[in-house]
C-alpha cells in the first residue's frame, strides 16, 4: 500500500472539493466551489494543486487552455490513515480510549451509541 502523508489544512480543503465532485474536475470548478468566502488568490489555488500532484494525491491533464484533476487517493483511504494516526497519537492506539473521551465529553448521542453497539455486534 502507498504511504499516505497528512495534508495541510489548505490542501485538505481542495481535496474535499475534488472528492465530492465527479472526476475530472477543472481549476475553474474548484474555484467556483470554494465560493466567495474563500479569499485565496488564483495563484494560491494553483500552487496548492501543484503540491497535491507532487504529493501523489492528484493527476492532471491539460485540455486546451483548461487543466483538469483526478484524485489518485480515495477519500476513504485518506480518512482511514488520518484516523488511525490520530488514535495512535492521542489515544495510545486505543479505540476504547477515543470512544471514552467522546462519551465523557457528552459528544455521543443515543443514536451514536446505538450505532456503535450495532457495529460491534456485527463484528463479533
Amino acid at each position: 500500500m502507498k504511504i499516505i502523508k497528512k495534508l495541510p489544512d489548505a490542501e485538505f480543503e481542495i481535496m474535499k472539493i475534488i472528492w465530492q465532485s465527479a472526476p475530472p474536475i477543472s481549476t475553474n470548478q474548484i474555484k467556483a466551489q470554494l465560493g466567495e468566502d474563500n479569499r485565496w488568490k488564483p495563484q494560491t489555488i494553483l500552487t496548492l494543486l501543484v503540491r497535491l500532484i507532487e504529493r501523489g494525491f492528484l493527476s492532471s491533464e491539460k485540455h486546451g487552455k483548461e487543466r483538469t484533476y483526478i484524485p489518485l487517493i480515495a477519500e476513504e483511504d485518506y480518512l482511514q490513515v488520518e484516523t488511525e494516526n490520530f488514535i495512535k497519537k492521542y489515544h495510545k492506539n486505543s479505540l476504547t480510549g477515543l470512544v471514552n473521551t467522546l462519551y465523557k465529553g457528552d459528544n455521543l448521542s443515543e443514536s451514536d451509541i446505538s450505532d456503535l453497539k450495532k457495529l460491534l455486534s456485527e463484528r463479533m
